[in-house]
């Protein structure tokens, strides 16, 4: 990444804001068109998706408004558990690690207790609108814990919305208003554990450049997601199934 005088930073913030914003441009570039009906296209049987509240097919799904994302019982993945174990290494209670992750005592435990390979994920496939809703609170919500006034519940932040062309509208500026917030952050404070203070998951716990890395992998992978549901919807379509 350049600064304004033209030489390369090379530092941990400027690596970490030139991969968001390489990933940045190749997101917007893929989600140029998406219409209402790919949008919520479920390519599966009981998907998780973006639904008015009263036809919601989870027992957790959250939002503020009528509409509102589908979320399951609490529990830990497998492709979780070596994160478990190293949150138990570094010190964490098993108490703290249940309310971490929002489940029993007994099932980190259980976890803890595990050997060998652990089963394979039963993961539900998520719609597109499912995969942006999410990342769309997640980073209002790493905004509001960090820089903001860290009180709004990130689940209530977001009136989720089933026009595609709206939630575009609405969730570019919610990623912009974060990266340019993380880009004032200096290097003493990317080593700050709990600069964030994001009530869901491990941030209060960790260094912020572990967070800022996280949040990266988590767009990433979510539009990497996206890109494939758009490749399958065009698929789809040529095939007419």
């Amino acid at each position: 990444m350049k600064t304004e005088s033209g030489v390369r930073r090379t530092g941990r913030l400027g690596l970490l804001l030139e991969q968001f914003d390489k990933a940045r441009e190749m997101a917007q570039v893929r989600l140029t068109g998406l219409g209402d009906e790919e949008y919520l296209w479920e390519p599966a049987p009981d998907c998780w998706s973006l639904r008015r509240r009263n036809e919601a097919a989870t027992p957790r799904a959250f939002g503020p408004g009528e509409w509102v994302l589908d979320l399951g019982a609490a529990d830990i993945p497998a492709s979780e558990y070596a994160e478990v174990a190293r949150q138990a290494a570094d010190g964490m209670t098993v108490t703290k690690i249940a309310e971490d992750w929002s489940v029993s005592v007994e099932r980190v435990e259980e976890i803890l207790a595990h050997t060998g390979e652990p089963d394979p994920d039963k993961t539900p496939i998520t719609t597109i609108a499912w995969r942006l809703g999410h990342l769309h609170f997640q980073f209002a919500g790493a905004w509001e814990w960090t820089f903001g006034e860290r009180r709004q519940d990130p689940k209530q932040m977001i009136d989720f919305s089933p026009s595609a062309a709206l939630t575009l509208d609405q969730f570019w500026p919610v990623i912009d208003r974060w990266r340019a917030a993380v880009a004032t952050v200096t290097e003493d404070q990317l080593d700050v554990i709990g600069f964030s203070q994001y009530p869901y998951g491990s941030d209060p716990d960790d260094p912020y450049v572990a967070v800022v890395a996280g949040a990266n992998l988590e767009f990433i992978h979510h539009m990497a997601e996206i890109a494939l549901l758009r490749d399958l919807w065009r698929a789809r379509d040529a095939s007419g199934l």
